[in-house]
């Protein structure tokens, strides 16, 4: 028998705007603001989450931002700094109060907090490292001390360890009575008299496993440790790949030295494809909503120079069959068409390619393979369409050598494009360039030129 209550909650609409912002709710918070009902306020903003909030304080202009919270005053929460955008986090520190900055900060797990302060000027670094109590000051500095982008970084120094002799009656008792235990956590860390990590017990086999039970006997199969120096984007890829939930991070010694769970690993991740995406639209990988124009400018010009560089390449090579186009009109009709097909086709290579050299999935193994898959995809897309323009071209001129011509270039383009927009991110990738930073611009040139020059010396060929 179908369950009836599934089958009616397939049929329900998706609602969109589900995880939005309210409006009514953001309307009534500025005026809230601007009749300076501070009761108000807190009343409407204490529901949100502080994801929510820090949406709401980005999508703000600076004067009614720094209103509202002046406003909240008191009442903010550190896990709203760690969740604003970077750029953002610099002015909303300096508008704080300083008692108000100390109590948001005083929340927060080590690792939240090395993520707020590493991109902040010095002094506003020390304002907030000042806030903090001896042990949690020098644990900052500690993970500061690690390499940007390390999992020294990452981490978070709060940890929940067991001897690894001890039972799980013996591992209970202890956590009930520490005063220091993590708000959240997944695993309890065996370690030997050296302090070395020797495996994983989760919460759910501790807690279902009788008390008289050694820890060692219900440790999870798969265990993984992470050097402190070890690249941020390598632990995301350990935990994607791996299914990890959390793993310890040892230090030069093999000592424990702190943890990485899952959401900071996925945080990891949802940069690098988010700067991903920036790169390869030319933006920037820091680029935000909040930024101000003369920091977007700076940041496109230097990108929009290089296509304008481009652009002059690909001109020179029209240039090249100018009396030509000046006794085949038709040709300057259809020419846009060959470039922008190759420069499509060219993009959903490049992007493939990206992306799987980004998942690790395209190596020197298979790169070959995935090669000819695009070079075929490009030969079998370009006689589809070459067939379509071929009759474009000669119901539209009523010329079957323009048919013929156009029909030719279209094919060679896109095999051009499925090439180039594979093999030159990898060969950026070989290089140490990231593949993703200035790909498009090479493979859209590459597309351009050829495009032009084979679709322009053909026509030159068959109709002179």
């Amino acid at each position: 028998m179908v369950d009836e209550a599934d089958h009616n909650d397939d049929e329900q609409p998706r609602d969109d705007s589900a995880y939005e912002l309210d409006p009514r709710a953001v309307a009534g918070i500025l005026y809230a603001v601007d009749t300076k009902d501070q009761a108000r306020l807190i009343e409407l903003m204490e529901p949100m989450h502080a994801a929510d909030i820090a949406d709401l304080l980005e999508q703000l202009n600076a004067f009614d931002r720094g209103r509202l919270i002046r406003l909240y005053d008191r009442e903010f929460d550190g896990d709203i700094l760690s969740e604003l955008d970077e750029g953002l986090r610099e002015d909303v520190i300096a508008i704080l109060h300083p008692e108000v900055l100390a109590d948001a900060v005083r929340e927060l797990d080590s690792d939240d907090v090395v993520d707020l302060i590493e991109d902040l000027e010095q002094p506003q670094q020390d304002v907030i490292l000042g806030a903090l109590e001896e042990t949690d000051r020098l644990a900052v500095r500690q993970a500061m001390s690690y390499p940007e982008g390390s999992a020294g970084r990452l981490m978070q120094r709060e940890v929940v360890m067991a001897p690894e002799h001890w039972n799980v009656g013996q591992a209970i008792d202890y956590m009930r009575n520490s005063d220091h235990m993590p708000e959240q956590f997944y695993h309890v860390i065996l370690v030997d008299p050296r302090m070395h990590p020797v495996g994983n017990v989760t919460l759910g086999k501790l807690m279902g496993a009788r008390r008289d039970t050694p820890l060692h006997d219900i440790t999870e199969e798969m265990f993984t440790v992470i050097p402190a120096t070890q690249d941020e984007e390598d632990v995301a890829y350990a935990f994607n790949q791996y299914h990890l939930i959390s793993t310890p991070v040892v230090d030069d010694e093999g000592r424990l030295a702190g943890m990485i769970t899952i959401d900071d690993a996925m945080a990891v991740l949802d940069e690098e494809h988010e700067e991903d995406i920036m790169r390869l639209a030319g933006v920037g990988d820091e680029s935000s909503l909040s930024d101000s124009v003369a920091d977007t400018v700076k940041r496109r010009l230097p990108w929009l120079a290089v296509n304008l560089l481009t652009a002059i390449l690909a001109s020179l090579v029209i240039a090249l069959f100018e009396d030509t186009l000046a006794r085949f009109v038709a040709l300057a009709v259809l020419m846009p068409i060959v470039a922008s097909m190759g420069g499509n086709a060219g993009t959903q290579s490049l992007t493939v390619a990206v992306r799987s050299l980004a998942t690790r999935d395209l190596t020197g193994s298979n790169v070959w393979r995935v090669i000819r898959r695009e070079v075929l995809v490009g030969l079998l897309n370009g006689l589809v369409f070459a067939v379509i323009m071929g009759v474009v071209g000669l119901i539209w001129f009523g010329s079957p050598q323009i048919g013929y011509v156009i029909a030719i270039a279209m094919v060679i383009n896109l095999v051009v494009a499925g090439l180039a927009g594979t093999v030159i991110p990898v060969l950026m990738d070989k290089m140490g360039v990231d593949p993703a930073l200035a790909s498009g611009t090479f493979v859209t040139t590459v597309t351009d030129v050829v495009g032009f020059f084979v679709f322009l010396g053909l026509a030159g060929m068959v109709l002179l």
